[in-house]
């Protein structure tokens, strides 16, 4: 007969294992998703201390890329740059997000990640990939205008917003940052920028901001119309449908009024408070306690 003790310890062991399994298969399943594939890391030689990188292990580039908000910061940037008529029309002759989001999502991720935890090296090359991507990016828009992707003052656009967006993300969902440490990490990201081609970088988080929100050649586009009705609805698995339509409500919640109103978005600030916030803010925590660390951070937690 079996000690009653042993047996206890054995009930008591079964629903940590069935949360354990929950959270692994919660944790593949977002993995595969934002991977388009089979939810490994994207592999390439994590920076550490010989190496460190573009910014290295104690830096805020690598805090604020860590946290689940980069996906609400990701999906808001790609709202506010569809507001460039030329980076837009780039993106709507070019790009494949309409007959591979998933890839184009984990071809994003995997170059977010390699700058960010990647040696030199492995950051360098992944720069030379998306430049010669962006060499064969050029045409011209419906207004006329030529639009080249390795113009600096697009790249700029880019940079810029996609910046701003993390960092406004990372403050509202994350555990926040000092004005300090918003401001060093605009200027760690400016190494990115600038070794992408960007040259106008501001140097401030308010400055970032007011760069992004005053520039000039803010417009929605047929196109950027078009590209937004796309994201709202996208064609995403069944099962991914609610959680992905919490994150795009949270990315429009982080919008402008002007932003909101020149895609034709919806706006109720109070309602949106009182909702979106609450539900993303658990979304993503169950995303991170499945997820876990990149495994950059989570060997040196365990180192």
């Amino acid at each position: 007969m079996a000690e009653p003790d042993g047996a206890l310890r054995r009930l008591g062991a079964a629903p940590a294992a069935a949360v354990a399994a929950a959270r692994d298969g919660l944790g593949l399943a977002a993995r595969r998703l934002l991977t388009a594939g089979d939810g490994a890391y994207p592999e390439f030689p994590f920076a550490d201390a010989a190496d460190p990188g573009l910014f290295g292990p104690d830096s805020m580039t690598w805090r604020v890329h860590a946290h689940r908000s980069m996906l609400v910061g990701g999906l808001r940037a790609l709202f506010v740059q569809m507001l460039h008529p030329l980076a837009m029309a780039g993106v709507a002759e070019h790009s494949s997000y309409r007959t591979d989001p998933l890839g184009r999502l984990a071809r994003t991720g995997r170059f977010v990640a390699t700058t960010t935890y990647g040696t030199t090296d492995a950051a360098e090359r992944a720069i030379a990939g998306v430049q010669a991507v962006h060499g064969r990016v050029r045409g011209v828009a419906l207004d006329g205008r030529r639009y080249d992707a390795s113009d600096p003052a697009l790249l700029s656009w880019v940079h810029n917003v996609e910046v701003e967006s993390f960092l406004t993300a990372y403050r509202t969902y994350g555990p926040g940052t000092s004005e300090a440490e918003a401001d060093r990490y605009v200027r760690e990201m400016r190494v990115l920028g600038f070794a992408l081609g960007a040259d106008d970088l501001p140097t401030t988080a308010a400055g970032l901001r007011e760069w992004v929100q005053g520039h000039r050649e803010v417009a929605a586009s047929p196109a950027a119309h078009s590209a937004v009705r796309f994201l709202l609805l996208p064609p995403l698995p069944i099962a991914t449908r609610p959680a992905y339509a919490v994150i795009a409500a949270a990315a429009i919640e982080l919008l402008s009024l002007r932003q909101r109103l020149l895609l034709r978005l919806p706006s109720l600030p109070g309602v949106e408070t009182l909702t979106v916030r609450p539900s993303t803010a658990g979304l993503l925590g169950v995303l991170g306690w499945a997820l876990g660390p990149p495994p950059p951070l989570a060997e040196r937690a365990a180192g």
